[in-house]
């Protein structure tokens, strides 16, 4: 119980703000390329102190971790609720991601350690819980605090939860005993963290000028490129790397990682256009808009266990495949049918249909790198996994939300970039806008459709069979 409710907050908060975008562009007068940030430096700084979780569970215990984390998380979301410019919200959000990081591998490993090898199973089902339930709750309980209390809501809901996590920590988790650690790599930590940062600040400025040879842009970008190939170099020779590159060398480890970056930057972005879709061109509030997302979280909670199930018996390669052409088809199907005046049991039907191919996707994507290691690699290979999923969903994030707000830009005439101006429209003038809307969202869609088709070609490479438990020895560190 102590761990789920800490994980709770952590993923409920990545799915709460998505419906609160527009009130938030509106709040503070942000054109939504800046106000997406509120979504995609949360990623980013949740990518950032993932990989440090190991070496300070070590160096500190895992209880101690865990409370500093959902410390950590409740400061942030206190503040976040608190914040008066979009530049002091986003600078919080990440606050708040530096603890939310961290809860989930820290509560994993408590519960891994408290059950035993023998009963990890049922910990993975205990894991999943917050997992199902996040894309479901996280629109609904966002939208009704949004329409019915306030945006700032949605960030201090998490201290009344998070005190009772940490009251429940203290008096329940077992007493740690800090054991001597590898010596953290900081000279990695230095050269990658920036360097993600960099590199998709520039890469989203570039895009949403429509230039990336700009000043602003290029420089960041070529900043943050050269810091993330120093560390790339960095990982491939040092002793105890912050993140263990070499495991890419296996190709089931390269061909899962180079799915999971192009088909999260795809699908990730895509998630930020529909609640956009349903309180902007269709003047849904925020509620509702939650309530309409809520048939992709069903979807996946469908074909989430059996995805599982099939992976072990066909292996992961068959079931990927499987998933990724569903999602992909939803996309097309949205791209299709995005019109001003489209079915809602259309699109909850696309939604539905969109989740049953995400829960055939993620998860045996995961399970395709891991099947092959040999148990002390397991961690590091997680580590690696878990930085790529959240560094794509930064990036995809950012960069469909420009291209969004580029196309309604270039469709309304100059006036689209400032995306919560819409509900201040006049009923007669939202009747003629409300097409143009319309056609960049499908516009937007049909972009992250191609995207993912891009994935495709990774995932052809990974395991069609169930494969033979590994037996090689680990990768040696040099």
């Amino acid at each position: 119980m102590v761990v789920v409710l800490g994980a709770i907050m952590s993923i409920l908060d990545v799915t709460v703000v998505n419906v609160a975008i527009n009130d938030l562009a509106k709040e503070f007068k942000t054109p939504l390329s800046t106000i997406q940030w509120v979504a995609t430096g949360y990623t980013l700084a949740l990518a950032t102190v993932i990989p440090i979780t190991g070496w300070a569970s070590a160096r500190f215990g895992t209880k101690r971790l865990y409370m500093i984390s959902i410390t950590l998380f409740v400061a942030g979301s206190m503040l976040a609720g608190l914040a008066w410019s979009a530049e002091s919200l986003i600078a919080f959000r990440v606050l708040q991601g530096l603890g939310g990081g961290m809860i989930m591998p820290a509560g994993m490993t408590i519960l891994t350690q408290a059950a035993g090898p023998q009963r990890v199973g049922q910990v993975m089902s205990v894991v999943g819980i917050p997992m199902l339930l996040g894309p479901i709750l996280g629109p609904i309980l966002g939208g009704y605090l949004v329409d019915d209390v306030s945006w700032r809501w949605i960030f201090f809901i998490n201290l009344p939860i998070g005190i009772v996590a940490l009251f429940l920590a203290g008096r329940i988790l077992k007493r740690d005993t800090p054991k001597r650690s590898e010596r953290l790599d900081l000279i990695g930590l230095i050269l990658l963290s920036p360097g993600l940062a960099a590199l998709i600040y520039g890469l989203a400025k570039g895009a949403e000028l429509r230039n990336f040879t700009k000043t602003e842009a290029l420089i960041p970008t070529v900043v943050g490129a050269v810091l993330v190939i120093g560390f790339v170099f960095r990982a491939m020779n040092a002793k105890n790397p912050l993140i263990d590159l070499r495991l890419l060398k296996r190709r089931s480890v390269a061909a899962a990682s180079g799915t999971m970056v192009l088909f999260m930057a795809a699908f990730m972005g895509a998630m930020l256009l529909m609640p956009l879709y349903y309180q902007t061109v269709r003047g849904e509030s925020a509620l509702t808009s939650g309530l309409l997302l809520a048939p992709q979280g069903l979807g996946a909670m469908v074909t989430m266990p059996i995805g599982g199930k099939l992976t072990d018996r066909l292996g992961p390669g068959r079931v990927v495949l499987v998933g990724m052409v569903v999602v992909v088809l939803s996309m097309a199907g949205f791209a299709s049918v995005l019109e001003a005046d489209a079915s809602y049991w259309a699109l909850g039907g696309v939604l539905f249909v969109m989740g049953l191919g995400m829960g055939m996707t993620m998860m045996p994507t995961m399970a395709a790198a891991i099947q092959t290691l040999v148990h002390d690699e397991v961690p590091r290979a997680t580590t690696m996994l878990n930085i790529i999923q959240q560094v794509s969903a930064s990036l995809g994030t950012a960069m469909i939300s420009v291209l969004l707000a580029n196309q309604l830009t270039s469709n309304l005439g100059g006036g689209g970039g400032e995306i919560g101006s819409a509900a201040k429209v006049p009923k007669e003038v939202m009747d003629k806008i409300a097409g143009p809307m319309a056609d960049a969202f499908q516009h937007t869609y049909w972009f992250a459709a191609g995207a993912l088709l891009l994935a495709f070609i990774p995932a052809l490479l990974l395991p069609r069979k169930k494969p033979d438990a590994p037996v090689e020895a680990p990768i040696q560190m040099h």
